[in-house]
Parts: C-alpha cells; structure tokens; sequence
C-alpha cells in the first residue's frame, strides 16, 4: 500500500475480483466503517483474541479467522476497524502510553513502525520468539525491529513498485509497447525514464501527458534510493540528501516541459484522468493500484494496460502487527499474529485480497508467479512484482516520513504545474515541512 502513504492512499478500491490488484492492501483500503473498541475476555469458555485494525487487512474477508478458529476450538477472534489510519494511529500512541484500551494485537502502518519502534518498543511484546525472521525479507523484518534487537511488528504485506503503462498509448505516439524493451530503455536511471517521456511527449495523442502526477513521479524516484528523509542514524536529512533534491528537480523539469498531469493523487480529478485515459504511464504502482485502476476506469480500458519493469525498484505501502503486554491475552495473541503473518497464510491472502507478501518463500508460489490482472492482460504481474521486492532497497523510514513526503509533494512538486518556479516550489515545501515537524 507506499514505503510513504498518506490517507488519500487508504481510499476505497471498489472492484472485487480473484486476480491480483483487485484486491485491497492492508491499509491501503478504508472499510467503509468505523467499529466501537471490544474488550479480551471469554466467550462460551473460549479465550477472545482482539484485533484493532485500519482499512482493510483482509484476514476477516480471506477465511483465515475461521481457519484459525477450526484449528484452534478454544480461540475466538473479533476485530475493531477504524477507517483511516490518521484517526486510527493517534489512539493507539495514546492507548500505548496510558496501558489501557488496547486490543490484544494492533496493526501498525509502515509510515508509524519508526515511531512505534523507537518510542513504544517497551510496551510491546518481543514477537521474534514466535515468527522466524527466515520468512520475511530482510528489510522488512528490520522495520519491525528496535535499536535493542526486539522484533515488536511482524510485516504482513508490502508494495513493490513497477511502472503501470498505456500499450494503446504508447502504440499511438510511435513509442515501443513490450514490457522488455521498454524496461530496457529506462533500466537503472530514471531521467532515461523522463528521456523516454519527452519521445512520447513528441507525439501524444490530444489532451494526454506521459505521467499522472508530479507525486506519483516524486514518490517512485524517492522510494528507489538507499537513503531518502532520515539517515541510518534518525537524523533529518531531506533537506541536505542529493536524491532528494535530484529527485524533487527531475520531477520539476518533467513538469514544466508538460510531460505531467496536473493533479493530486487520489483526488477526484485525478480518478477522472484515469477514467478518461489522459496519462500514459504510472510510475508508482504496486500491486494495489492495479485494483485502484480497474475501480476508476471504463471497461473498454481492461486489457489495455501492462506492467514494465521500473528504471529502480523500490516500495510503496506494508503494515505490521504488534502485540502491547498490556493485553489481556499476549501469549495467544501472539501466536495468532505469528500464524497470520507466516508464509502460507500471506500467500492466501494474495490469492485472494490481493496484499503482495513480505515473504519471499511464496514468490515462488503458483499464487504469485501465475498471477494475473484483468487490466493487464496476460502480464506476469507477479513475477515482475516479486522482482521488484526482492532487489527494493532497505530505508530507514523515520517517524515524521508522511509528513515530510506529503509536504514535497502537495506543497512542492504540484505548485510547479500550477506556474511556480521549481525553486519557489521547493521554498514552499520546505517551509511548511519544517514548521510541522516543530510541531
């Protein structure tokens, strides 16, 4: 779902299908409902095990509830949802701090696992006695882990990114449509990337520019780097890191030359470009937006669109599970987080939620490698995600990355497509991102 998502990114995906994309990320989804907390407690003689949640999970809608339940008869699991994650996080710190009003497991987003990691760590349950650090990519069981060594987020899913293009598009402005020959043209650099927008530019169909978004772009180039926001250290660097620059003045030059669409992601505005066909390519796509895509779209659109390798992987979106000691019932609860987050437990929800895994062991499943999209046609989607994930860069996601992302782009990169300057533009994010983090 990022490894940056803000609320716009949590909006509902209406299209239900079995294929990978239509189905929606943990947290990358709202439910469409807000529950009143429950308590642990016993239920018939059977020990209750709370979950609190944001979005959509999907562990409810995958069967795997009731599986546990089956092969645990004495174990009843009830879940609380909170919409959005904005309303839902400033609790559960809240909830933290005081000891009281937790679920027996919380679901952390990957934008507060620095937080929760360097703040809360004492109050949550070492879960490395009970998931295997094997099963999961590396950087994402690093995440979830303290400076001291305890592991107190178990990851659920992930977002690797490809590039998300037109074929008819593409077709139109004389510009390659195979997946292979594209990724050629802009492997490893992502100004070949821009290179390859300025040829389609040349010849575009009326009314359509190669790429959504100025954030869409930002997003993508910074989520490929080694380092972006914090150094290894916790230390802010946005200001003084090369990439960021480089990649906050890439995306400008893109935008001033016109090769990017106007928009905020998420917006109504933005949905109507991808109804109506206006952009050509989406570099930040991970396998949830193919289900975003297919809810915003016309029919006629299906089939029409393919997934390229991107110029640098990188990562969007991925959650966690954690377990407060406050919890009435953390020796189950733990073992329930453990099981829901093991491999074969991942690999069903992709089958049929659409949450790509975190890991690895299952990329090599039918259920990823044959995965396919009704968007994409007959695009090894899987695969190409899978790839992605494995050779995505580890980064340190610092506690304040959500407000440092969003300030670049809601209050930098989109200023330059509406006439500022790129230095204008960069003042401005600037500005308003160091006034919030003093807050």
């Amino acid at each position: 779902m990022r490894a940056i998502r803000t609320a716009r990114s949590r909006a509902v995906v209406l299209a239900t299908v079995a294929a990978l994309g239509a189905g929606l990320l943990a947290g990358c989804a709202d439910d469409g409902k807000d529950e009143e907390s429950t308590s642990s407690g016993s239920a018939d003689g059977k020990t209750v095990i709370t979950l609190g949640l944001f979005g959509t999970f999907g562990f409810k809608e995958a069967g795997l509830y009731a599986e546990y339940e089956k092969l645990n008869p004495d174990i009843q699991i009830k879940e609380t949802v909170i919409e959005r994650n904005e309303n839902y996080y400033p609790a559960l710190v809240n909830h933290l701090t005081t000891g009281s009003g937790l679920q027996d497991i919380q679901g952390v987003e990957v934008g507060n696992i620095a937080e929760i990691t360097a703040t809360q760590g004492d109050k949550l349950v070492d879960l490395s006695k009970y998931g295997k650090q094997a099963d999961f990519l590396d950087w994402k069981w690093q995440q979830g882990t303290t400076k001291g060594g305890q592991t107190v987020g178990l990851g659920t899913d992930i977002g690797p990114m490809a590039v998300c293009y037109r074929k008819d598009l593409f077709e139109k402005a004389g510009l390659p449509t195979d997946r292979e020959e594209l990724a050629k043209l802009w492997e490893g650099d992502w100004a070949k990337f821009i290179d390859v927008g300025r040829d389609f530019q040349k010849n575009a169909p009326k009314g359509v520019t190669f790429i959504d978004s100025p954030g869409g772009l930002l997003n993508a180039v910074l989520s490929s780097e080694t380092e972006k926001f914090y150094d290894a250290k916790g230390e802010v660097v946005y200001k003084t890191n090369p990439a960021v620059k480089d990649g906050f003045t890439l995306t400008a030059e893109a935008a001033e030359e016109g090769l990017i669409g106007k928009q905020v992601q998420f917006q109504p505005a933005w949905d109507t470009t991808i109804a109506n066909s206006q952009f050509a390519a989406m570099p930040s796509c991970p396998p949830w937006m193919l289900g975003y895509i297919e809810s915003k779209s016309k029919p006629e659109s299906a089939g029409k669109w393919d997934v390229a390798k991107a110029p640098k992987a990188g990562n969007w979106g991925g959650s966690f599970l954690s377990v407060p000691k406050a919890g009435k019932n953390t020796e189950e609860a733990a073992k329930l987080a453990a099981w829901l987050t093991a491999p074969e437990q991942q690999a069903k929800l992709f089958a049929k939620r659409g949450s790509f895994p975190s890991a690895p062991s299952t990329y090599e499943g039918e259920d990823v490698l044959g995965a396919k999209n009704k968007m994409t046609g007959d695009a090894p989607i899987g695969e190409i995600f899978a790839a992605a994930a494995e050779t995505a860069p580890e980064q340190f996601i610092g506690p304040k990355d959500q407000i440092i992302q969003q300030g670049l782009t809601d209050n930098g990169v989109i200023l330059i497509s509406q006439g500022k300057t790129a230095e204008q533009a960069w003042s401005n994010a600037v500005k308003t991102i160091d006034n919030n983090l003093e807050k």
